[in-house]
């Protein structure tokens, strides 16, 4: 395949072996996990755990990334169609609260496939992505996709090209989330669990609180109070290629997250704050084929 899933429209050859373009990952689907997560937001874990699957391959380039071993390295196994489907079911038998899909975007093509099928126990679908999405791809996924989860990593340009080497990521995200809340509308719970709606993620990084601040401001003045639910991230770890980078070479700072959270709260944003406590390596997944 000639592919253009993502904004960056690399037209990389794509075939069942060899991977291309900056994702570098074939036509096929490649995985490294797929497991009941505990971790995510109260309204997808609920008390049983997010049906994860981890897929490797990354359209972004993101310095601080914490699972470089899949984005970069391309750790993974290659499934087909039915495999996929098949660890479905088994993360519903496990008493999954929904099947999520973790960095699914250089796979839409397959995935849009797959999801034809009926989700088995009727499992609401999320679709966890970076946010760097296109528009006319995300239209496939309509009707198949119950709740989209994306990052809002940055709303200025500059800052996205230094961290993420993406200039047009702002541009790309906020028009891919418009067409995610045009899909789904206005979130929608059910005894504490999150059935149909965008949930959109900010991971606050050092020293950036006014961007943190700015990701809100656009947040609050783009949707109506409480139609899309809004969490803020602290989890922030210094892991991956930050040589270069000194400003994140440390943890976030207590105060950093105070000043964050009072000004969500004084938008009125609609979600979850995580807690400092989150931070460290022990909460980044194991990458070893887990339930494939």
């Amino acid at each position: 395949m000639v592919c253009d899933l993502c904004p960056r429209q690399c037209g990389a050859l794509r075939d069942e072996v060899q991977g291309g373009g900056f994702c570098g990952m074939p036509s096929v689907l490649v995985c490294a996990r797929a497991s009941l997560h505990l971790w995510e937001e109260p309204c997808l874990s609920g008390k049983t755990g997010a049906g994860t699957v981890f897929f490797s391959g990354c359209t972004l380039g993101c310095v601080f990334c914490q699972n470089r071993s899949i984005s970069r390295e391309n750790f993974g196994k290659a499934l087909t169609e039915d495999e996929l489907y098949a660890s479905f079911q088994r993360l519903a038998d496990q008493g999954a609260a929904c099947i999520e899909l973790v960095t699914p975007t250089q796979f839409t093509h397959v995935l849009a496939k797959v999801l034809e099928r009926p989700v088995p126990g009727g499992l609401p679908v999320v679709w966890n992505s970076g946010g760097y999405e296109r528009v006319d791809v995300l239209k496939a996924l309509g009707g198949k996709v119950d709740v989209y989860l994306p990052d809002l990593k940055y709303v200025t340009p500059s800052t996205a090209a230094r961290y993420s080497g993406v200039e047009n990521y702002p541009e790309a995200a906020k028009a891919a989330i418009l067409e995610m809340y045009r899909q789904r509308g206005p979130a929608r719970l059910k005894d504490g669990l999150l059935k149909s709606g965008v949930l959109i993620r900010h991971l606050i990084l050092p020293g950036q609180v006014m961007e943190a601040k700015r990701v809100m401001d656009w947040i609050a003045e783009t949707f109506p109070p409480g139609a899309v639910l809004f969490s803020l991230m602290a989890q922030y770890t210094p892991v991956g290629e930050l040589e270069g980078f000194p400003e994140l070479q440390r943890p976030l700072r207590a105060s950093e997250l105070r000043a964050a959270r009072a000004y969500m709260e004084n938008l009125g944003l609609r979600g979850y704050v995580q807690e400092l406590e989150a931070v460290g390596e022990r909460f980044i997944p194991a990458f070893d084929l887990t339930g494939l």
